[in-house]
């Protein structure tokens, strides 16, 4: 078994983000946003790596992040959102290029 070492990164970066925004503006709905979505990115990282083809929930975690820190990123100018949407998009556009190189078999 290959371990997805991407993903656990990407979701060990989500969960760091909402730490940081919880330790630099006392924000309790950005840590436990980040510690959920940090979670479902790791869970799905772990799906991945046992089933290369089961890229959904790490494709909903990441895609509902890039559209949520996006928009944030977009109204604040404020760094950490930025990086995190970055992240995303970057995470979207892996999964999805994994989804599309493997062939689902019936």
């Amino acid at each position: 078994m290959e371990y997805d070492w991407v993903g656990f990164g990407y979701a060990a970066l989500v969960a760091a983000g909402g730490v940081v925004g919880y330790a630099k503006a006392g924000s309790v709905p950005s840590l436990a946003a980040g510690l959920l979505f940090g979670g479902l990115a790791g869970l799905g990282a772990y799906q991945l790596s046992k089933d290369p083809k089961n890229v959904w929930l790490s494709l909903v975690a990441s895609g509902t992040l890039s559209a949520v820190m996006g928009m944030r990123f977009y109204n604040s100018r404020k760094p950490m959102p930025g990086i995190v949407a970055g992240a995303s998009l970057l995470m979207v556009g892996r999964l999805g290029l994994q989804l599309m190189e493997k062939p689902l078999k019936p």
